[in-house]
């Protein structure tokens, strides 16, 4: 394929966030979308209420699958990948289909494992592989595509969060990040080591929160944390025109443990690892305990870490310092295991 040889910005350069802003200007959009551009779904009206919702996301064996993780678990995480931005809108998803590209020399056993993972993951949440295609290529890509029928009114979408709403997280962050260190550095934990690793080996997609969430109508923006926490509130606070101010880092205490063992930042953990498949939502304040005894009823908690406020400007409060949260996390093409 002929590539242009002129003075452009690389792929490198431009990252994951840049590129899709350039093809976003490059193409037509579809009118009267159910779901905005640049939301964790795509979302088309089926009839005045009725919407089919859409979800692409692609796992690539360089960027994605770090040591240690088999081929069982990393297509399981391709699903989970997808159903976790379904989760972040409330949806319920019904049918996926899978294109995969293989290098050559995969046994049967391989392609088995495969199989098995994708199966896994999508039976976990109440959805069924339905098709796809396979192809060769020079490196394991699995790309899922994820299918499910919604009422317009049931989806959660980024924008809607208003100064003075509560911010809040379905869990702990930083695992995700300390685990990834442990197999790709070679770091050590005090303890808990096993939990670190299986978040990265074997996320969690919060589906029945989401779901939970969406039927309480309490949530007024959510958004899939798969990126970072930090980059999750930058894109609250773009698409809403607000900003956050974090009273509780919700890092967790396998996080805190390891953090201090290896005499790292479990702040630096907690806000910039990506690869943690919480949600993060802003909550509407009368409504708080409607959302949490939601959640709760769902198996989940509901971890109240800020507000939303009108100044566009995300921190966190220490010590009665306020100290700015970097538009940073995980990005695809500047980010590598």
């Amino acid at each position: 394929m002929k590539r242009s040889n002129g003075a452009d910005e690389t792929s490198m350069k431009m990252g994951e966030h840049k590129i899709i802003e350039i093809i976003c200007r490059n193409i037509e959009h579809m009118p009267n979308m159910a779901a905005p551009f640049g939301d964790d779904v795509s979302a088309l009206y089926l009839s005045d209420n009725k919407v089919a919702v859409l979800k692409t996301d692609m796992l690539v064996g360089k960027t994605d699958v770090p040591r240690g993780m088999d081929l069982m678990q990393a297509a399981r995480k391709a699903v989970v990948m997808n159903v976790s931005d379904f989760a972040s809108k409330g949806i319920q998803p019904m049918a996926a289909l899978v294109a995969l590209g293989l290098p050559e020399g995969y046994s049967e056993k391989d392609i088995t494992e495969i199989a098995k993972g994708l199966n896994s993951g999508a039976r976990e949440y109440g959805a069924f592989i339905v098709g796809g295609d396979t192809n060769e290529s020079s490196d394991l890509v699995i790309s899922v595509m994820l299918y499910g029928i919604a009422d317009k009114s049931s989806l959660i979408l980024r924008k809607g969060a208003k100064p003075g709403d509560i911010l809040a997280v379905t869990g702990f962050f930083g695992k995700s990040a300390a685990g990834l260190r442990i197999l790709m550095d070679g770091l050590k934990a005090p303890k808990g080591a096993d939990k670190l690793i299986d978040a990265v080996l074997n996320p969690k997609a919060r589906l029945a929160e989401g779901k939970a969430l969406s039927n309480s109508d309490a949530v007024s923006a959510a958004i899939d944390s798969s990126d970072g926490l930090a980059w999750s509130l930058n894109e609250l606070s773009r698409f809403n025109d607000v900003g956050f101010l974090l009273d509780n880092i919700p890092t967790a205490d396998e996080t805190r443990e390891f953090a201090e063992f290896n005499k790292l930042d479990p702040v630096e953990l907690t806000l910039y690892g990506g690869e943690e498949y919480e949600l993060v939502v802003t909550v509407k304040p009368d409504k708080w305990d409607i959302a949490k005894e939601a959640v709760e009823a769902a198996g989940g908690q509901l971890i109240k870490i800020g507000k939303v406020l009108s100044e566009k400007e995300n921190s966190w409060s220490s010590d009665g310092k306020k100290k700015l949260i970097e538009p940073r996390g995980w990005e695809h093409f500047k980010t590598h295991l």
